[in-house]
């Protein structure tokens, strides 16, 4: 009896404090968005955070990953083409 109230209040008090962790890093990456700061570096920490207990961070970023791959890809792809012509010339 003792040990599932105990159990119980360890994932409880683990689920606030990676919310308030979390949410803080998250919250920091967006206003780093208008400050000077590394925003894109930040926010999917922040949400790699909350991620360990919640499914819609987890979604979110899978997205920023999937967004993040296509650019990284498509401009590696740029750059290629542009090494491409100078080559040919």
């Amino acid at each position: 009896m003792i040990a599932s109230t105990v159990n119980k209040t360890y994932k409880l008090a683990r689920r606030i404090a990676v919310a308030v962790v979390g949410s803080t890093v998250l919250v920091i990456g967006i206003a780093l968005l208008v400050l000077p700061g590394p925003a894109i570096v930040v926010i999917p920490i922040g949400l790699a955070i909350l991620s360990v207990e919640f499914a819609w961070a987890r979604l979110w970023l899978k997205k920023i990953r999937r967004t993040i791959s296509g650019q990284s890809a498509m401009s590696r792809g740029a750059r290629a083409e542009k090494h491409r012509e100078r080559a040919a010339r």
